[in-house]
């Protein structure tokens, strides 16, 4: 009996079910997420209803509050009643703004995803160069900056060199702007309705105040990028020599194709897998690493608001800034993933 060849499965079944499994594995992943979240939150130490009450309540009081928050429920309740809040868009009260959480998120969250896009611009235009120019000439000159460049990226603590840099080039060589996102002068006369400080400087049409919100992004994004560009850089370079062994590489070289140009055309199409992974897995990287930029240069974003937050003991406001910087982590990594499946046919 001879064997029937089967032809390889293509077209939209193909990327349906790619992108049905891709919808699954990030919903199971975000409801893991939401109850793990919710239980380190319920094992804290803090009591919400203390912290409400203050510093001197009675037993009846306290027993009515923790009532109101639905702390006296058992615990698979109190799930459920937070899953049906968030479902409304719910993420409770702040402590500490006494605004609600949801609301408070909306107004720090564009700080935090304009830094974060700008420096991984940035990174990823650096972090690409320095990779083709190390895998370019390996163990040379050029890749030994270059791995000195991605190991200081990786190693300098990002708290240090904030306040390093802040001494230096604003309060000694005051060559570049200080805390905050904007000049005082701006900050209470233009209206932020995007929470983007570069787009509502530029919308405001006030002169000067574009200058000024370009200028205190220089060192936040200088010192968010550093990591990434080291991340990348290193990643990129390892993907690329771990190719140039490879028999295609060798055919293109028996052309006459220099090794730059047969680095940028042949080899790095067939890592862009890999690149695209590194570039999201920075990006999310990225927005966790703005807790510490946003909280050295005086930032109103994400990373401030939950500082001011775990400070506080304001659980709603941890709890909700916590869900958002892992559903921005899960969705970016699922839609990395499906991107790379539907670009290289290899994993379909």
């Amino acid at each position: 009996m001879t064997g029937s060849t089967y032809p390889p499965r293509s077209g939209a079944p193909v990327v349906a079910g790619i992108v049905v499994r891709g919808a699954l594995t990030m919903a199971l992943t975000l409801t893991a997420l939401l109850i793990v979240t919710f239980a380190l939150a319920s094992m804290s130490p803090i009591d919400p209803a203390v912290k409400l009450l203050g510093d001197h309540f009675s037993a009846a009081s306290y027993a009515e509050m923790r009532h109101t928050l639905g702390l006296d429920l058992p615990w698979p309740e109190q799930l459920l009643r937070y899953v049906t809040r968030l479902a409304h868009g719910d993420l409770g009260m702040s402590l500490s703004t006494g605004q609600p959480v949801a609301q408070d998120l909306a107004r720090v969250l564009p700080a935090t995803f304009e830094l974060a896009t700008i420096a991984l611009l940035l990174s990823t235009v650096v972090g690409l160069g320095l990779g083709i120019l190390g895998a370019w000439h390996p163990r040379g000159i050029i890749d030994g900056v270059v791995r000195c460049v991605s190991l200081a990226g990786n190693s300098v603590p990002m708290f240090w060199l904030g306040l390093l840099c802040l001494f230096m080039f604003y309060a000694r060589l005051h060559w570049s702007a200080g805390p905050g996102r904007i000049d005082d002068g701006y900050e209470y006369t233009i209206d932020m309705p995007t929470g983007v400080i570069l787009y509502d400087a530029w919308h405001s049409g006030m002169p000067g105040a574009l200058r000024s919100a370009a200028a205190h992004l220089v060192l936040p994004t200088l010192l968010l990028s550093l990591y990434a560009i080291g991340s990348i850089t290193r990643l990129t370079r390892a993907a690329l020599l771990g190719e140039l062994g490879r028999e295609y590489v060798t055919l293109a070289r028996a052309t006459g194709s220099g090794g730059l140009r047969v680095l940028i055309e042949h080899v790095l199409p067939n890592v862009v897998g890999v690149v695209l992974t590194v570039i999201a897995l920075t990006y999310a990287s990225l927005l966790e690493g703005a807790v510490l930029t946003e909280t050295v240069f005086a930032r109103p974003g994400l990373g401030r608001y939950l500082t001011t937050a775990l400070f506080a003991a304001d659980l709603p406001a941890i709890l909700g800034s916590t869900l958002v910087i892992g559903v921005c982590f899960v969705t970016i990594n699922g839609l990395t993933d499906l991107m790379v499946r539907l670009a290289d046919p290899r994993l379909r």
